[in-house]
């Protein structure tokens, strides 16, 4: 729910207007790295985000955005407002002057209509925090440069505000990254090729017309670079060569990994199967429809995911045979236990306790499917792989709703407490 305040979150004051300048501002106003470009690009993550804390930052900062859109605006028309009655003025921009009325409009400074094709949204958000810290960055020399352009001292003034937001939206977005515990290098689930992410291709060689030569650095050399010469000058020279890495063929299971991974696939297969069986007595001894709800809803999941482990054990060519997951069984007992004594319990504080039972659930099944599928990976079995990763994102998203229900059961079991407090205090 969004609600205007009739206050700017800067005051703005231009003491002298130059509408060429204003026609500079537009580019913060509608252009790729304007504020309308952030504040729907942060709040459309936001909606996406499943992630509740750091839905919480991208929709503080999408709506502060918003506030700095209608700041520029405000500086831009003001800037502008010659337009609307000076020939000379006006002829600084038709556009602006004759379509518009001397007003801002959803124009860059050239003229471009805003589009959504400015928005950087992949659904993944440590791609998508990276791409904010670039877009902050980018506003920031936008700004930066617009204050050299001007010499109203009300102007730059308010330039200079929105200029700091930036970094400070910067700096947000880099601790909330830092705070997710991901390498910098660490994208996405599938991981590239060993060998060929680490070579660097010197694919332009020579000197050039201004004593260019090749150079070296850490971003060639070091650590675990292996650095090659250009493969299209290799094909045409004699002598020995550094091959591309491609490992395109499944390699050899010297380790007898495969063995391994059926043996952890039949062991989540058998906890799958006593989840179905308990996941219904959970449900039912949940006091709060929305957790009842969710258990009901998991239930489906599980099922989902009992037939995909076995399909990969048909991709993999081996029978769909469980193997007894006595860390399921022993989890699954304790959930019984806790059930038993929630009986007795208050409402929020039963649910609490089941929560507890079910995320540690959760966390044991999701530490089984990150390395089933990572052994998928590591032989290579992409359609194993993909399949491990559907139920494993299931389970990571089963965890982050059971956090949300528990963050409301925990403030109802403080209201008890609240409500005795405040009446003892209008006895006192």
């Amino acid at each position: 729910m969004y609600h205007h305040v009739k206050k700017l979150m800067f005051t703005v004051r231009v003491d002298e207007p130059d509408p060429r300048f204003g026609n500079m501002l537009l580019e913060q106003f509608g252009g790729a790295n304007g504020e309308l470009a952030a504040a729907m690009q942060y709040s459309i993550q936001g909606l996406n985000c499943e992630d509740p804390d750091r839905k919480d930052l991208l929709m503080d900062i999408g709506t502060e955005e918003l506030s700095h859109l209608e700041v520029v605006g405000t500086l831009a028309r003001m800037h502008l407002k010659p337009m609307k009655f000076d020939r000379e003025a006006a002829e600084a921009d038709p556009l602006i002057a004759i379509a518009g009325g001397g007003g801002v409009n959803l124009f860059n400074s050239q003229g471009n209509a805003w589009t959504a094709d400015y928005l950087k949204i992949t659904g993944e958000l440590d791609v998508d925090l990276r791409s904010n810290i670039a877009a902050e960055a980018r506003a920031k020399i936008v700004y930066e440069r617009l204050i050299n352009f001007t010499d109203d001292a009300g102007t730059k003034d308010a330039l200079q505000f929105l200029m700091t937001r930036e970094i400070t939206h910067m700096k947000a977005f880099s601790l909330a990254l830092e705070s997710m515990g991901k390498s910098a290098f660490s994208i996405g689930r599938i991981a590239p090729t060993p060998g060929l992410v680490n070579q660097f291709f010197n694919d332009s060689t020579g000197a050039g017309d201004h004593g260019e030569i090749d150079t070296r650095g850490p971003w060639n050399e070091g650590s675990d670079w292996v650095f090659t010469e250009s493969p299209a000058i290799q094909a045409g020279e004699p002598g020995p060569a550094t091959a591309i890495v491609t490992e395109c063929s499944p390699p050899a299971d010297e380790a007898g990994l495969g063995d391994l991974l059926i043996d952890e696939l039949r062991d989540i297969l058998h906890a799958e199967k006593q989840l179905t069986k308990a996941l219904p007595k959970m449900a039912q001894a949940a006091r709060f429809d929305q957790l009842r709800e969710l258990f009901e809803q998991h239930l489906g999941e599980t099922e989902t995911q009992i037939e995909r482990i076995n399909e990969c054990f048909e991709l993999l060519g081996k029978s769909a045979r469980a193997k007894p997951c006595k860390g399921m069984m022993g989890l699954v007992e304790e959930g019984q236990e806790i059930m038993d004594e929630g009986e007795v319990k208050e409402d929020a504080a039963a649910d609490l306790a089941l929560i507890g039972a079910a995320q540690r659930v959760e966390h044991y099944e999701i530490a089984g499917y990150t390395t089933a599928r990572n052994l998928a990976q590591q032989l290579r079995h992409s359609a194993v792989v993909s399949l491990l990763s559907k139920s494993l994102a299931e389970e990571e998203n089963a965890d982050q709703l059971l956090n949300q229900v528990a963050r409301s059961l925990m403030s109802v079991a403080r209201m008890p407490a609240a409500i005795e407090q405040a009446d003892a205090a209008e006895e006192e």
